[in-house]
């Protein structure tokens, strides 16, 4: 029995070690103020390396990509991967994670636009790192395209929306609910320009309650082709053929209106960066809620490429 224990001890023991010395990155947990808390991925062995600020979509997500009931790990799969390939990231809870401790009674979009900023300014200040790239994923891109004005050196969308919130929500709704397409059109016009309304259907009160709308209307104000039309930095536009919420036509609009894009479509790349070959929407979806599955097998490589070029230049 001694033997067997020791043997067991030894087993455990040595494959400890074995992971600790297989780890290529380490990970410090950074609070950049009370709004914001995160995660720095660092590469290890690699100074002065590039650092990607990853911005997460919409609703209360956090750091690794994931909300109540979804949980993909999308973010953290992607900073782990990125720093095998000796680049550092910063990923971070939105601040609507938040808002109950904080005692946040509303919410802007452009609240979420001064977090990153403070974020970009943070480590700006720290001078650690060559090259600093913004990266935002879906509601994400917008953001990071607001932010990247201050001093960014690169900006990458992730599944970006090219057209205004107001007109994607409408289609969105007005999807699922036909027979209520007049009103739901005609709410958010006056949402976005008087900031309020009560035209919408009754049956969508709890989307279109006093706060959503708040936080609506000054989203709805940036158009997302004029505001990345005015980036000066190389941009890099990613989008999946199979991405059940944003279609890849949003992201030719966005390269269609920035100068200095790069466009790249990955086949059948869904909006959580999984691979997913099948028209079916159940499956799609459920991989929402499946952590062990991998990133599409193209996404890195094309992150990698793209950052590791701007190192050169």
């Amino acid at each position: 029995m001694r033997n067997l224990r020791l043997s067991l001890f030894l087993i455990f023991f040595g494959s400890f070690l074995t992971s600790s010395q297989n780890r290529v990155f380490t990970q410090e947990e950074i609070s950049i103020d009370k709004f914001t808390d995160g995660t720095l991925t660092l590469p290890k062995n690699v100074e002065n390396s590039s650092l990607v600020i990853f911005i997460q979509g919409s609703g209360p997500t956090n750091r690794d990509g994931n909300q109540i009931g979804m949980q993909s790990d999308f973010s953290k799969k992607i900073t782990h991967q990125l720093a095998k390939n000796g680049i550092a990231s910063f990923r971070f809870d939105k601040r609507s994670i938040k808002a109950k401790e904080l005692n946040l009674k509303q919410i802007s979009f452009d609240d979420f636009v001064t977090d990153v900023e403070n974020i970009l300014g943070y480590f700006k200040h720290e001078e650690k790192f060559n090259t600093i790239i913004i990266a935002g994923h879906s509601q994400g891109s917008l953001i990071g395209i607001l932010t990247a004005k201050a001093n960014a050196d690169a900006f990458i969308s992730f599944a970006g929306a090219g057209e205004n919130i107001n007109h994607i929500f409408a289609a969105q709704l007005s999807a699922h609910l036909p027979q209520f397409e007049d009103e739901i059109k005609k709410s958010l016009k006056e949402i976005k320009e008087t900031g309020s309304s009560d035209a919408y259907p009754k049956i969508l009160g709890s989307i279109f309650n006093a706060q959503n709308q708040i936080f609506l209307n000054t989203w709805m104000k940036y158009d997302p082709c004029r505001e990345i039309a005015k980036l000066e930095i190389p941009i890099l536009i990613i989008n999946g053929t199979n991405d059940a919420q944003v279609k890849e036509e949003q992201a030719e609009m966005l390269h269609k209106a920035a100068i200095n894009s790069e466009l790249v479509l990955l086949e059948n790349m869904n909006h959580v960066f999984r691979e997913i070959v099948s028209e079916d929407l159940t499956k799609n979806y459920q991989s929402y809620n499946n952590p062990e599955l991998p990133l599409h097998p193209e996404l890195i490589p094309v992150l990698t490429d793209f950052i590791k070029n701007l190192e050169i230049k």
